[in-house]
This record gives C-alpha cells, structure tokens and sequence, in this order.
C-alpha cells in the first residue's frame, strides 16, 4: 500500500465511514454485521495493494475508494432496507460525503471519488451483477473498474468458506429459513443447503482478480467437503 496512505484528511475520512457503518450494522443480523464488513475492507485493501504492484501508474486503484466502498457496502443492503431507501447510494451518502469534507477538508464530491464509491456499493451485490447480466447492462466501467474487483471479490470470498458457512447458517437462522431438507421435500429451494448449490458453490467462477480466484480454491474446496459431510450425516448407514 503506498507510503502516504491513509494521510491525516483520508484517515479522518476513514474514521468516519467506519462509524457510520458500525451504527449501521448493529441493526442488522450477525450474518451482516460489522466483524462482516470488516473482514471485507481488509481484503479488499490487501486486494488493492496486490494489484497495485501489477499496474502502470495511471491504472492503480485508488485505495481510499477501495476502503471506503468496502466500508460502506452493506449499508444499504437490500435485505434489510426498503427499495426506495437503497435506490439512489448516491443521494444517501451525499449528506455523509459533504459532512465529511467540512470536518476533514478532504471533499470527495468535488473530485468525483464520491459517485464512484456510491456506483460501486451500488454494484458490488451479486444478485444486483447478476439482474444486469442478464438484462445486458453490464458496461465498460463494470469490467475494467479495478476497486470494484476488489471490494467485489473480497465480499465474495466472505460468502465461501469457513466463514461463509457461518454467515449462511445466521442468515438462516435470523430468517427462520430451514438449515437442511431433503432434496425431495418442495422445502428444499428455500433451504440454507439449496443456497449453497444455487450460489455459493459458483462464487469461485465468477471472481475478477487473481489474488481472489487463488484464495476461492481453498474456500471452494471447504465447502464442498463440509456438503459431503452434512450428506453423508444425513444418509446414515450402519
């Protein structure tokens, strides 16, 4: 990471973010609380410093964005805020962004870092990559946005795993949505089990940076073992 980051107006920047999103996170489920987010801005900054070593000057990411996305993120996560609320990451973060360049003198409006956070929290979710998939509203800026690779993928690699199994049993658990049903009960596709075949197990296939595939195969891996495990638990033979 360079040398002159953060510097005193980033990190008092930082700061601020991280509050807003602790005060934020403490109303949602432990599946998405602030040790989640956490986890992901490490990642996603040591993400941004790996590639960073690999790119000309004028490609390197821009680690406060980086960090900021990845602190802001689930804010506005759809789960736990209403439609119209999560409609516009921009316009909700503005009032947060202006606030933020009185008290540090750091104006990230001005210099536009502000609508690139908002746009990357507004795309890092991969039922949201997912729906643009498919409606063909993928453009250039999705594809070629280094920061939001990072957050991106180190979100993901918070969904596999040790950790992802975690998450999923608390999401589930906060949802009163049924840990494992046989695959023949039509309880099945709303089962905890079902979202690891319908998303968890193609995470690895879909990440963008190369430090992230290399860690996904391990994590991948786990969770294919501990399926095998609830299987082979489940189909008792003597």
């Amino acid at each position: 990471m360079s040398a002159h980051y953060p510097t005193k107006e980033e990190a008092a920047v930082v700061a601020a973010a991280e509050k807003l999103m602790v005060e934020t996170m403490a109303r949602y489920d432990p599946s998405h609380d602030a040790y989640h987010v956490q986890r992901v801005r490490k990642t996603a900054l040591q993400f941004a410093r790996t590639v960073s070593a690999t790119l000309p000057d004028d490609k390197k990411p821009d680690f406060l964005t980086v960090e900021l996305a990845a602190l802001l993120h689930d804010v506005l996560d759809k789960k736990y805020v209403s439609a119209e609320e999560a409609a516009d990451p921009y316009a909700f973060f503005l009032p947060f962004f202006e606030k933020a360049a009185s008290e540090s003198g750091l104006d990230l409006v001005q210099d536009g870092r502000a609508r690139t956070i908002a746009r990357i929290v507004d795309n890092v979710s991969w039922s949201t990559e997912k729906k643009r998939l498919t409606a063909g509203q993928i453009e250039d800026w999705h594809r070629q946005c280094v920061e939001l690779h990072c957050v991106q993928d180190a979100d993901r690699l918070d969904a596999i795993g040790a950790f992802g199994v975690l998450r999923c049993a608390a999401y589930s658990a906060a949802t009163n949505r049924s840990l494992h049903v046989p695959k023949d009960d039509p309880a099945y596709d709303s089962s905890a089990f079902a979202h690891f075949h319908d998303k968890l197990l193609h995470i690895r296939e879909h990440l963008k940076t190369e430090f992230g595939k290399k860690l996904a195969e391990k994590r991948h891996q786990l969770m294919v073992d501990f399926l095998s495990a609830v299987d082979e638990e489940y189909d008792v033979r003597l």
